[in-house]
């Protein structure tokens, strides 16, 4: 197999109708590295809009539990992709993850941008780093993937395109965006546990690295201190020349999922999808996005 025959099948397919293949394809096969970092990024972003990050930081998920929290969260959306909607897996992770949201009375808005982060920020971070760009059979899938998740999960007034979850994000996080004492604890222990996958001596350049690739408004939402110049642009140059290493390397001829990360540590001896995740009581801790009172 060639580097690009898999775009190629990839093109020859319908993304209005094969979106589901389309996306295993990418993200299992393509990029699976940078689908993983990406969808970390996304779910930290989320910390930013003060509502999502001063509840985790209530909950203390992320701040007593980083690893779990991280592990659940990973397995329970990539066993949609790797099984479908129509699976009982599938169907068993989704139900998992809205047992978890019906504890709360949970705003809409809220669970519309962090639906839209799951669409844009691959994308984003694939245009920017990864050893090629998306296509637009791709970026098509993707968005139709997530609105049929978001459906699952009873999302109202889900985009419609990929140009629409990109302009709803936008709008959101420059409306939202602002500082919490408790979102930056929360930022700093999903900094400090991304961390703690790698040897100790190497934490504080870790911690800096992460830093480096944020972006303005998240840097300014967490009061992080910007990182030099140089710092960002040897760090960002350093995952694009990954990018083009990959590039150059045989296609991948199996499938990568979540479960296969070297970053998933709790289930050393394996896991039940149905015992992924919280068990909150209504109006308690557990659940990732705020609720309304």
């Amino acid at each position: 197999m060639q580097r690009y025959e898999r775009l190629r099948q990839i093109r020859r397919l319908d993304p209005d109708q094969d979106w589901l293949t389309i996306y295993r394809l990418t993200s299992a096969y393509e990029f699976p590295w940078d689908y993983t970092r990406a969808l970390e990024l996304a779910l930290y972003r989320t910390y930013a809009v003060p509502s999502i990050g001063a509840l985790l930081d209530r909950t203390a998920e992320l701040t007593e539990r980083p690893q779990k929290r991280y592990d659940d969260t990973a397995l329970l959306l990539d066993t949609v992709v790797e099984h479908g909607f129509d699976s009982v897996q599938g169907r068993t992770a989704i139900r998992r993850i809205n047992q978890m949201h019906r504890s709360y009375d949970i705003s809409n808005d809220d669970m519309r941008y962090v639906l839209c982060t799951f669409v844009v920020m691959p994308k984003r971070w694939i245009d920017t780093y990864g050893w090629r760009r998306l296509s637009r059979h791709e970026t098509t899938a993707a968005a139709h993937y997530y609105r049929t998740l978001g459906r699952h999960m009873g999302i109202q007034d889900i985009p419609g395109s990929y140009e629409e979850f990109e302009s709803f994000l936008d709008a959101y996080e420059a409306e939202h965006f602002g500082r919490d004492a408790g979102a930056r604890r929360v930022s700093d222990a999903t900094i400090a546990l991304m961390a703690s996958w790698y040897p100790g001596f190497l934490a504080p350049a870790l911690k800096k690295a992460t830093v480096a690739l944020l972006d303005e408004p998240l840097l300014h939402a967490f009061d992080y201190e910007p990182p030099t110049p140089a710092v960002r642009k040897l760090v960002r140059g350093a995952v694009r020349l990954r990018g083009r290493a990959v590039r150059l390397l045989p296609p991948r001829r199996e499938p990568h999922h979540a479960r296969q990360n070297r970053e998933i540590k709790g289930y050393p001896n394996g896991y039940r999808v149905a015992e992924l995740g919280t068990f909150p009581t209504p109006g308690r801790g557990g659940c990732p996005v705020p609720h309304e009172r």
